[in-house]
């Protein structure tokens, strides 16, 4: 698997969970997804993003996330 699907993956996975969180307990849970959504955004603008900086530490390698 490649850093950008695996990204993909974690993002959308986290930002479902926290408003599933937010709807079953409380609206704090809202916190994370734009928590998430700043840092799509600085890495975005910046191109640094710490995830990233950690999966190419475990050994995954950059690579076409689309087909």
């Amino acid at each position: 698997m490649v850093i950008e699907k695996f990204m993909m993956l974690m993002v959308g996975t986290m930002v479902l969970l926290s408003a599933i969180l937010a709807y079953v307990y409380t609206p704090a849970w809202l916190l994370l997804t734009g928590f998430i959504g700043l840092n799509l955004l600085i890495s975005g603008l910046t191109g640094f993003c710490p995830m990233v900086y950690i999966l190419r530490k475990f050994g995954l390698k950059h690579g076409c996330a689309f087909r």
